[in-house]
């Protein structure tokens, strides 16, 4: 009787440490996302003054502008960190038709205003791949743990559910080319 009841608090004191182990996991996955948000906002502040920066120069290129505005307002909207991240690849390989564009201005590319928007930009596409490699670092250590036996049944349980790897899509496989 004695085995039996030490088995059963055992058994209890194992799923409450795997059950906590999870929330931790998660909770760092969370972290990890938000930090990619943080990033993901800096560029979208810099692309208003951007944008205008090229407008004053490049006036017959609206519709490459207008793409850039559009894709900024589809992240803006977007509510789940997969829809921001479908939003992201879109805007980066518009961002890349934006930098072509300025490169058949040698007056904007000379401009103060756009050399330290342009600057600013680099910085922050830097910080955006860092954080897009310790999110899918951390996502995937979360996604193993709830799928490994024994934490897999605590997972199953609870309800955790794996998430996604952040992923370049299309056009924005390739990097976003700032040049000076």
């Amino acid at each position: 009787m004695n085995f039996v009841l030490i088995f059963l608090i055992l058994i209890v004191l194992w799923g409450v440490v795997a059950y906590n182990g999870l929330i931790s996991s998660r909770a760092r996955v969370d972290n990890a996302w938000a930090q990619i948000d943080v990033q993901l906002k800096r560029r979208f502040d810099l692309i208003p003054n951007l944008v205008n920066t090229v407008k004053g120069y490049a006036q017959h290129e609206r519709e490459t502008l207008e793409k850039v505005t559009e894709a900024r307002t589809k992240y803006m909207s977007a509510r789940t960190p997969d829809e921001k991240m479908e939003a992201n690849n879109q805007l980066a390989g518009v961002l890349g038709r934006l930098f072509a564009v300025a490169e058949s201005y040698p007056d904007l590319k000379a401009n103060a205003s756009f050399l330290d928007l342009q600057s600013q930009l680099k910085e922050t596409e830097d910080k955006i791949g860092f954080s897009r490699q310790f999110y899918n670092d951390t996502a995937m250590k979360y996604n193993v743990a709830i799928a490994k036996v024994p934490t897999s049944i605590i997972a199953s349980i609870f309800g955790f559910k794996g998430r996604s790897y952040f992923e370049a899509e299309g056009e924005s496989r390739e990097r976003v080319e700032v040049k000076f």
